[in-house]
């Protein structure tokens, strides 16, 4: 297999995008994650740029990376000076990295409008920068900014800009499409040639996703004969984002056959995915390709039971091989063959050609068409399974409750709940205040049940959406309420419906508990 060399930029291009912002220690435990899988370069940001950067730099230099290279970023000198003179040149040697990245431009339109230099300028601004650094013993990598672009302006300018950093010593050429207008063939046709004209050197590819083509631009460069892909671990980035490598990799490794993680490692890709997006405090959207939470999930029948008996039918690689799993959509559309696993892990003797299982099928059914969707309320369908099947225990009764909510607010807790349950022969009555009625109501009934279950001391509600199911009703419409629950080491959600939204999330809160309740083994104290 043809090794290809992953280059993540999460932390230098990744922080340049909205909403995301790096603490050191944030920019410290994503290098540890990258190190972990296998990563060959993290470009960990530009010393020059702040003095939160430098901080970083300094505790990084304390890391011992067992498989990564650390690399500083920053541009090339400035104009009509010398790189030895250079406050930028000084800042990133100082950063003491085994790599340097230094972006110099290789588009006649940035040289002349940008920089306003001359052509002869920028040539030596590239060639005198690199020959710095690899002087100095960096290995140095030549970031060819709006490449392509330039390509298109002007071949023959743009490959000089690339022979003024093969003559500077850079080892590794990466082809920039900045701006990510290019085409994957336009990518791939002028990366044959680059190969093709600097043969002992690295060419890499660094694609950005404006025309959303990064990923396909990405591959086919490495199939024109680029070594090295950079980009950014989960996509985001400046702008719409950079070439997401939890995407790129797997295709190249699994699907064309190039060497970029040991397998051992690529089979801990979603869970680092997960892990560095926590960190970001970012979510991992569902359906991203290899990763997300759907990208092996099965809704229709047919599919259900086409992948149950051949998964080839409908997965295009392992899900295990990337560290995801595949899951059955529970909804009208499923048929028996999907909600067998589900049933069996909860009632492992049933018979699958009984009649117990088309109950539980025709249960969902007819749930479904009453408004309710189980295909985020895993939780709520086990439930559904119990009680089809006469399995789920009653851990306590509701007498009733009376919910009062107070307008104006003045910034006090909004809402009252009064409740009354019976656990057993005891009855219990609580009440309690909340940010609104159901927060109060949430409140109330964990309060009244963990003098029976304690196990519920340790519940929160982590979060709570609810759906119209007919805006043409208006008010009066019917509403789904889905629930999302954890204990601090697992979560779950849940879901109710109702004509009264208070209704529909008090059933969502008593399956949340009732779930809980089971997966514990709980019992009365």
């Amino acid at each position: 297999m043809c090794q290809v060399a992953i280059f993540d930029s999460t932390l230098r291009d990744g922080a340049q995008a909205e909403g995301i912002s790096f603490s050191v220690n944030d920019k410290l435990e994503i290098v540890r994650a990258l190190d972990a899988i296998g990563v060959h370069y993290i470009e960990a940001g530009n010393p020059a740029s702040n003095p939160k950067e430098l901080a970083f730099f300094r505790q990084a230099a304390g890391l011992r990376l067992e498989r990564a290279a650390l690399c500083a970023f920053g541009s090339t000198r400035r104009k009509n000076s010398a790189a030895a003179d250079d406050e930028n040149c000084a800042a990133l040697l100082a950063a003491g990295t085994k790599a340097v990245a230094a972006f110099g431009k290789s588009s006649l339109l940035h040289v002349r409008e940008i920089l306003r230099t001359t052509a002869e300028e920028n040539l030596a601004m590239i060639e005198d920068t690199c020959r710095f650094f690899v002087e100095k013993g960096r290995e140095m990598i030549f970031d060819a900014e709006h490449f392509f672009d330039g390509w298109k302006l002007d071949k023959a300018y743009a490959l000089e800009s690339l022979r003024a950093a093969a003559r500077g010593g850079a080892k590794t050429l990466a082809l920039c499409d900045t701006n990510g207008g290019a085409f994957p063939w336009e990518v791939a046709a002028i990366t044959k040639l680059v190969c093709a004209e600097f043969p002992e050197l690295v060419v890499g590819v660094h694609a950005h996703d404006d025309g959303g083509m990064s990923t396909a631009s990405s591959c086919a460069a490495v199939r024109a004969g680029a070594r090295q892909v950079q980009g950014t671990f989960l996509g985001f980035g400046e702008r719409v984002g950079n070439a997401n490598l939890s995407v790129i990799i797997p295709n190249l490794q699994l699907k064309l056959g190039y060497a970029c993680l040991e397998p051992a490692q690529l089979r801990q890709l979603t869970a680092t995915a997960l892990h560095i997006a926590s960190i970001a405090n970012v979510t991992v959207r569902k359906g991203t390709p290899f990763i997300g939470a759907s990208a092996f999930a099965h809704k229709a029948g047919m599919h259900a039971d086409g992948v149950m008996k051949n998964a080839a039918s409908f997965e295009h690689i392992d899900p295990a091989a990337v560290g995801n799993r595949r899951r059955f959509l529970m909804s009208e559309v499923t048929g028996k063959a999907a909600v067998l696993p589900r049933v069996q892990r909860i009632f492992p003797g049933i018979d699958p050609k009984g009649g117990e299982l088309r109950r539980v099928v025709d249960a969902l059914k007819a749930k479904e068409f009453e408004g309710y969707s189980y295909e985020g309320a895993d939780a709520s369908f086990d439930l559904l399974i119990r009680r089809s099947l006469g399995g789920l225990p009653s851990f306590f009764e509701l007498i009733g409750y009376k919910v009062l909510d107070q307008l104006p607010y003045g910034g006090e807790k909004s809402a009252t709940a009064t409740l009354k349950i019976r656990v057993g022969g005891a009855v219990q009555i609580t009440a309690a205040e909340g940010d609104g009625p159901v927060n109060a109501l949430d409140i109330a009934l964990r309060e009244a049940l963990t003098a029976f279950y304690p196990v519920l001391g340790s519940v929160q509600l982590l979060d709570y959406k609810v759906r119209i199911m007919e805006s043409s009703v208006g008010t009066g419409t019917q509403v789904r309420v889905l629930i999302t629950s954890g204990d601090g080491s697992a979560q779950w959600t849940t879901v109710g419906v109702s004509h009264d939204i208070i209704e529909a999330s008090w059933e969502a809160l008593v399956d949340s508990i009732g779930y809980k309740l089971l997966e514990d083994g709980g019992a009365a104290v």
